[in-house]
């Protein structure tokens, strides 16, 4: 069966940066699942694994418009140190949920100072390209529950 609209595709990566780190990897024991079509994973990786069958094994670069997006300077912002709980240790890389108009947002410290720390609410990998190693483990059609409900059900999926 080739990956195509409403299947279900599980499959081993490894993301890495420009630089060759590793950024992410599937564990050997469990490959990533999900619902072919239904917005789950990353535009140009979901592209890329159209038509593909079980067993293909490829290299891609995501670029960021087809990943996260660019970094965008209006998501960096100073914010008053007394926004954040007293006694609250800040230091940078950690992450918060802060409240926004559209509801709650992840943000990271980026730079803490006496009086102000310095959030970025940018998707940690925005602006990166992303480069995949792909091994597909397992394609199969999708039953009318999951398409119904745009997510995968079952031992790698989601359980109601």
């Amino acid at each position: 069966m080739l990956i195509g609209p409403n299947s279900v595709v599980s499959f081993h990566y490894r993301l890495t940066n420009d630089a060759g780190q590793v950024l992410d990897a599937s564990a050997e024991d469990a490959p990533l699942t999900y619902l072919h079509g239904a917005g789950n994973i990353i535009p140009g990786l979901e592209r890329e694994l159209s038509g593909k069958a079980t067993g293909a094994e490829f290299t891609v670069a995501i670029q960021p418009e087809d990943a996260y997006g660019e970094r965008q300077p209006e998501l960096i912002q100073e914010v008053p140190r007394t926004a954040f709980p007293e006694g609250q240790p800040i230091e940078e890389g950690m992450r918060f949920t802060a409240q926004s108009p559209q509801g709650p947002i992840s943000v990271t410290v980026t730079a803490v100072a006496d009086e102000a720390v310095t959030i970025d609410a940018n998707h940690p990998l925005a602006g990166e390209v992303l480069h995949f190693q792909v091994t597909i483990a397992e394609v199969r059609a999708a039953t009318e529950e999951e398409i119904s409900h745009g997510h995968v059900h079952g031992p790698d999926g989601h359980h109601h």
